[in-house]
Formats: structure tokens, C-alpha cells, sequence
């Protein structure tokens, strides 16, 4: 079934997606839609599987190694305290892991809780202008590190 994610890798593989940061071995690796973290990313496998279990053993340990080092270079260029990983799969059933950078000064009564709670309908949308310096970072620490194809 095609689902959002089948959609995004496809825009990438096109060269159409303007939330694209880079491609690497297990997939691509894009900016959330909303920056409510600033630098929150996720990768999208290439090719789109239903969930990780469904990956052989050496595709998985691809892409839960480059989705952990997408996180060591957003706390690098972020200053975040933290980096929260997740992969649900509840309402598209295609695998993509969501990389939220954790700030010490995110609101007191979200700072330690899911980033679920935040109102991601009043969250800053992506905006390429403002979005683009951080993106260049991001492909750029992953390509100081080899990641890049």
C-alpha cells in the first residue's frame, strides 16, 4: 500500500522533495515539517519497507547506524542536551525514523515529556530560507563522516 513515506522517498529519488538533505546508504535523510526542535529530521528508508523487522540484518544495522550518527551531528551542530529516536509505523505503515533534537530550554512542562504533547498544528513549518542553513550542516556533517552516496 503507498503510503506518505512512499511518496517523499520517490519525490527524492526525483529530486523533487525541498525537505531532501542528503542520501546515504539506508535511505534519505529530510527535515521534519515542522520545526517546533529545530533540526528535526528523519530518515526514510530506500527502499520504503512496512517496518524494521522486516530489513535483513545488514540493511538494519545500516540504517540504526547512519539514523545514530544523524543524531550525533545534530547535537553537534544544535547544542541539544539529547537526542529522542523513534519509529511507530501506527498510522503509515512504512518505516522512517523520526530524530528529535532535546533542548534544555523547551518549555518546563514538555522539556522531559514526548514530543507528541507539543501542539504541532501552531509549530513553525518548514521554511526553505530559514531551513536551508541547518540542512547544510547536517549534509555537511554526515559527509565529513562518509555517510553520503
Amino acid at each position: 500500500m503507498p503510503t506518505l513515506i512512499h511518496e517523499r522517498v520517490r519525490q527524492c529519488q526525483a529530486g523533487e522533495y525541498s525537505k531532501a538533505i542528503c542520501r546515504l546508504s539506508s535511505g534519505w535523510v529530510v527535515l521534519g515539517d515542522v520545526q517546533f526542535l529545530r533540526g528535526y529530521s528523519l530518515l526514510l528508508p530506500d527502499p520504503v519497507v512496512p517496518h524494521l523487522n522486516a530489513m535483513d540484518a545488514a540493511t538494519r544495522k545500516v540504517f540504526l547506524y547512519e539514523m545514530s550518527i544523524i543524531g550525533d551531528v545534530i547535537l553537534e551542530i544544535t547544542a541539544a542536551v539529547r537526542i529522542n529516536y523513534e519509529m511507530l509505523g501506527n498510522i503509515e505503515p512504512a518505516l522512517h525514523a523520526h530524530i528529535f533534537p532535546r533542548f534544555e530550554d523547551e518549555p518546563e512542562e514538555l522539556r522531559l515529556k514526548p514530543v507528541w504533547l507539543y501542539d504541532w498544528d501552531s509549530a513553525p513549518e518548514f521554511d526553505a530560507n530559514r531551513d536551508s542553513a541547518i540542512m547544510q550542516a547536517i549534509a555537511e556533517g554526515l559527509d565529513r563522516r562518509g555517510l553520503i552516496v
